[in-house]
C-alpha cells in the first residue's frame, strides 16, 4: 500500500477562502461560473467546460485551460476520501493540515464563490518557519490545487502528530532554482525563519534595538532575565530624558501574542510614554483590539518586522546581514488580472 497522497490547496490570491477552509471545515475551488462539475467524465471534458465558459480568456492563454481543466479534475475524479490536504492560510501565517473527509459536492449555499466542495477535517496547524525551504517552495506553487510530491514527508509528519523533519537551515543555498510568482512571500518566510533561529530569546531584543538604531532611536537593551517586562527603552535624545519614551516588550515567537502579554507591557508604560510590543508570529484579534484603542501602544507583527528589515537593511550591521543575507533583484510585474 503505497504512502497517502497530500495535496496543496491555496485559497484565493488574498486569502478570501480563509473563513470557509478553517470555520466551516471544507476545501473548495473556485470557478463558480463553471456550475456543477459532478457530470464531466474526464481531463478532456474539464478542459472543454474551461474553454466553453471563459472563452476570451481561453483564446488569450491556450494553456490556462490545460492548468483549469487539470485543476477541477483532480478536485472531483483523483482525491480521494482520506487524502491528506495542507493550506497554507494567509491570516495566521500557518500551514494547515488536513485529511479529505468525503466525495466531491457542490453547494453554492455554503459559499458562492467557492461552491465546489470537499470536506475535511483539520489535524494541525504548524508556523511557516517550521518546515525547510524547499517545503516552502513546493506549497508556494502558483497553482490553486496541486499534488505536493517532493517534501511531502514534512507534511505527512505533521498529519501523525511528528515534529517536521528539518532537511536544511536557516543558512542553506537560496539561489533562485526556479522563477517563483510568490518571491516576496519567500523573502518574507526566509527573513523571519533565519531570526527564529538565529535570535531566539534574548537575542531579538538585541537585534529589534539594532533595527531601531538605524531608525534614529537610541536603545538602552535589558540585561537577560531582568527585564521587568521591558525588553528595550528607546529614546531620541542622548540621555533618554526627553520625550517620546518608549518601552518596548519582544516576543521571539513564531505563534500568537495575546493580549495578556500586550495588556501586561501596556501597564508598565506611563501617560507620557509610548509602548511597542514586537515578535516575529502574529497578533490575537483581542490584543489587536485591545492596542487600536490605545494611541501611545503599537503592535509590529512579522510581516510589519520584515518590510522595517527590507526598508533599513542597508543600514543593518554586517553580523546581521550575514544572518539574513539578501540581495536586491529586479522581477517582472505581472499584470493584475483575476486569476483563480
Amino acid at each position: 500500500m503505497g504512502e497517502t497522497v497530500i495535496w496543496g490547496i491555496h485559497g484565493g490570491k488574498s486569502g478570501d477562502a480563509d473563513t470557509l477552509f478553517l470555520s466551516k471545515g471544507y476545501i473548495g475551488i473556485g470557478w463558480a461560473d463553471a456550475g456543477d462539475l459532478s457530470k464531466v467524465a474526464d481531463r478532456e471534458g474539464f478542459k472543454a467546460l474551461a474553454a466553453k465558459t471563459w472563452p476570451d480568456r481561453a483564446k488569450q492563454k491556450p494553456l490556462w485551460v490545460v492548468t483549469t481543466g487539470g485543476q477541477m479534475f483532480r478536485f472531483i475524479k483523483v482525491m480521494k476520501t482520506g487524502d491528506l490536504v495542507a493550506y497554507p492560510s494567509k491570516r495566521d501565517r500557518k500551514i494547515h493540515i488536513g485529511r479529505v473527509e468525503d466525495e466531491y459536492r457542490y453547494d453554492p449555499s455554503v459559499d458562492p464563490g467557492y461552491p465546489n466542495l470537499r470536506k475535511v477535517k483539520w489535524l494541525d496547524a504548524v508556523p511557516r518557519t517550521h518546515f525547510s525551504q524547499g517545503a516552502l517552495y513546493e506549497i508556494g506553487s502558483a497553482l490553486s490545487l496541486f499534488q505536493i510530491k517532493n517534501y511531502a514527508d514534512e507534511y505527512r509528519a505533521v498529519a501523525e502528530g511528528k515534529a517536521v523533519a528539518q532537511v536544511a537551515s536557516a543558512k542553506e543555498d537560496t539561489s533562485i532554482v526556479a522563477v517563483k510568482q510568490d518571491v516576496e512571500e519567500t523573502t518574507r518566510d526566509f527573513i523571519v525563519k533565519a531570526l527564529a533561529q538565529e535570535t531566539k530569546g534574548h537575542p531579538f531584543a538585541t537585534f529589534v534595538a539594532h533595527v531601531l538604531n538605524t531608525m534614529g532611536y537610541r536603545t538602552r537593551v535589558s540585561p537577560e532575565g531582568t527585564d521587568g517586562g521591558i525588553d528595550i527603552v528607546a529614546h531620541r535624545d542622548e540621555l533618554g530624558f526627553e520625550p517620546p519614551i518608549v518601552k518596548v516588550q519582544v516576543k521571539s515567537t513564531e505563534g500568537k501574542v495575546g493580549d495578556p502579554e500586550v495588556s501586561a507591557l501596556y501597564g508598565k508604560v506611563g501617560s507620557t510614554e509610548f509602548g511597542l510590543v514586537v515578535t516575529l508570529g502574529y497578533f490575537s484579534p483581542q490584543a489587536i483590539t485591545f492596542a487600536r484603542n490605545k494611541s501611545n501602544l503599537r503592535l509590529i507583527d512579522g510581516d510589519e518586522l520584515v518590510e522595517l528589515i527590507l526598508e533599513h537593511y542597508e543600514q543593518l550591521d554586517s553580523k546581521y546581514k550575514a544572518m539574513v543575507p539578501l540581495k536586491r533583484v529586479y522581477v517582472p510585474e505581472p499584470a493584475d488580472e483575476n486569476d483563480e
